[in-house]
């Protein structure tokens, strides 16, 4: 199936840190784990070439994964009068998106990747997906879909070890036994402010602001969360000469950026990692 692709760079968003479950293949296509699906898919000229173990309803699929139907460019002007540093580097941030994950993955996943590094996450999603999660063979392939809270609820402490997350293990089993105790957990957040929402992800031992922003940021499509890591503070305290702080780094980024102030730290870092590649 195609698909006009509008306004998307498909590997620098797919390949920006986002998402930890994608692969680039040789004709330059992704192949991507979502929900209830393998996906492939590739730019051709203006379109965007879509293949999938599960066709049903896949446009509609796809195009709230990659977050088309969002008009980014009416967000960059604004953001553009905020920033000069976002305004001298449109190029460098054209047709980045902010990718819509399920929440749930997003959870357990950002749990995973607190002082860790892309591969090594990676690793250990693949092995807890092979392990409790469904597998579905596309294109010859064998892939897993990340599980679901019933089909993980009751992973060990050897599980996780087995699956390499380290000091984590603690925190996955907190956030796992929050759900147990509350079912609506996770659907309750997409009903909360940005603000309360996050002081409930906090609330679970081992959740900080950064791991809950990137939650509601990637799983809840809130863009006026804070995911500051150490990149992050470096770069306000040049830019803003402020204190090595995360709230009042928080704080600074609230006031400047407002609604949209985790995408303006997406685009930060992803102008500043352009510039170096």
């Amino acid at each position: 199936m195609k698909i006009r692709k509008g306004n998307i760079n498909l590997y620098d968003t797919l390949f920006s840190g986002q998402c930890f479950r994608m692969n680039l293949e040789e004709d330059n296509s992704i192949t991507v784990v979502i929900k209830d699906r393998v996906i492939n898919i590739k730019e051709e000229d203006d379109f965007l070439v879509i293949d999938s173990s599960n066709m049903d309803n896949i446009e509609n699929i796809v195009r709230e994964y990659l977050d088309l139907d969002r008009d980014y460019d009416l967000i960059n002007e604004e953001l553009s009068k905020k920033s000069i540093l976002i305004k001298n580097n449109l190029k460098l941030i054209d047709g980045y998106k902010i990718l819509k994950q399920d929440p749930f993955e997003m959870y357990i996943s950002y749990i995973i990747s607190q002082n860790n590094e892309v591969e090594r996450i990676s690793n250990s999603i693949d092995i807890i997906c092979k392990k409790f999660g469904k597998k579905v063979t596309f294109r010859n392939k064998d892939y897993y879909l990340f599980p679901t809270y019933e089909e993980i609820k009751d992973i060990t402490y050897d599980d996780l070890k087995e699956a390499k997350v380290g000091f984590r293990d603690e925190y996955i089993i907190n956030a796992l036994n929050a759900i147990k105790q509350d079912k609506c957990f996770l659907e309750d957040i997409n009903n909360m402010s940005s603000e309360d929402a996050i002081n409930k992800l906090c609330s679970i031992k081992g959740i900080g602001l950064k791991v809950a922003s990137c939650i509601l940021l990637f799983g809840y499509s809130k863009m006026d969360v804070y995911p500051i890591d150490t990149w992050v503070k470096k770069f306000a305290i040049d830019n803003y000469k402020t204190k090595d702080n995360i709230n009042v780094i928080k704080n600074i980024m609230k006031e400047e950026f407002g609604s949209y102030s985790a995408l303006a730290i997406q685009y930060f870092f992803h102008i500043n990692r352009n510039k170096k590649s």
